[in-house]
């Protein structure tokens, strides 16, 4: 194939899901709906969790950073899918391909790598060493964790998106996928990929199977010190804090390693889409679930405002009527 660079060419093609035109709005209204979900439940989350004194706590104050990531990590790539389905259009620019993707790892790396990391220490200091606790887990060091967090992923993403600046791509420049994925722009090109697969793998394990080993070390001192404690209610109480923790880790991890996995191995391009979507879509949607349900203080927050804002409701229903 001829050689060429998406820079003089213009563009990049995403295929996204499905040429089927009676599919086309079905997507769209999903994609709709799961987006907006996404971003009103964690907004909730975030509103709850700095309205209410009663949540000012470290493990809260974490889980609203994790929920302003989600919303940044379905931003960076719903919104274009569904701009691209409405105007049946499925071009990137090359610039915007570039900008997608490391706002995308930016956005990973922040919301699973480094905050459930500090989030499984934060359950760990709680559990393991409660009477230290707060003078530990201080404002000062929350807000530090959570700016390092940021700050090292900022930096982390910048060699795994510049790599696709260093190479040339053949006139086929159709991605097999619905958002500028670096592991399928990457099997694109016609220049040698050894230095900028090296540099992507070599990120992922220092800055992903690092501190997922961090996770499961602090998890896996968690559960020694609840199976130590001598009544069931205190076992209960003791799981029951971090328990949707590990389900947001366990449902995260699992999505990113088939995806990851497949683009080694030679796996159906349709499950890696799946995987995709419930990583990027899936997950962030159902987070704020997961959190509300799971937690007795959030529920409670939640409980009261909806007590409040129910009763308002009729009330102006009853003016207007």
């Amino acid at each position: 194939m001829e050689r060429g660079n998406p820079t003089e060419t213009g563009n990049f093609i995403l295929l996204g899901f499905s040429d089927d035109p009676d599919l086309q709005s079905l997507l769209f209204g999903l994609l709709l709906s799961m987006y907006l979900v996404t971003v009103l439940g964690n907004l909730l989350i975030i509103l709850t969790t700095i309205s209410d004194y009663n949540l000012h706590k470290p493990m809260y104050f974490f889980l609203s950073k994790l929920s302003l990531a989600d919303i940044v990590f379905t931003s960076t790539t719903v919104p274009k899918a569904l701009r691209n389905i409405q105007t049946q259009s499925r071009v990137i620019t090359f610039a915007g391909c570039i900008s997608q993707m490391y706002f995308f790892v930016v956005a990973l790396g922040c919301q699973d790598n480094f905050l459930l990391r500090v989030m499984a220490y934060d359950c760990f200091v709680a559990i393991c060493h409660p009477l230290h606790y707060m003078a530990i887990m201080n404002p000062c060091l929350c807000q530090l964790m959570a700016i390092r967090s940021w700050f090292i992923r900022v930096l982390g993403a910048t060699p795994e998106s510049m790599t696709i600046l260093r190479q040339s791509f053949c006139s086929n420049v159709e991605i097999d996928h619905f958002f500028c994925d670096l592991t399928e722009v990457l099997k694109l090109t016609c220049s040698d990929t050894l230095i900028s697969t090296v540099v992507v793998y070599s990120m992922a394990i220092i800055l992903g199977v690092f501190l997922l080993t961090g996770i499961l070390f602090s998890y896996s001192q968690i559960f020694s010190s609840i199976l130590r404690i001598s009544s069931d209610r205190g076992k209960y109480k003791a799981f029951s804090t971090c328990g949707f923790q590990l389900q947001v880790v366990s449902f995260f991890y699992g999505t990113v390693l088939v995806v990851y996995l497949s683009s080694v191995a030679i796996l159906p391009s349709s499950m890696s889409l799946m995987a995709s979507v419930i990583y990027t879509m899936v997950t962030p949607m159902l987070n704020p679930f997961i959190y509300s349900l799971r937690n007795r203080d959030i529920k409670v927050v939640l409980g009261r405002v909806f007590s409040k804002v129910l009763p308002l409701s009729e009330r102006v229903d009853a003016h207007l009527s």
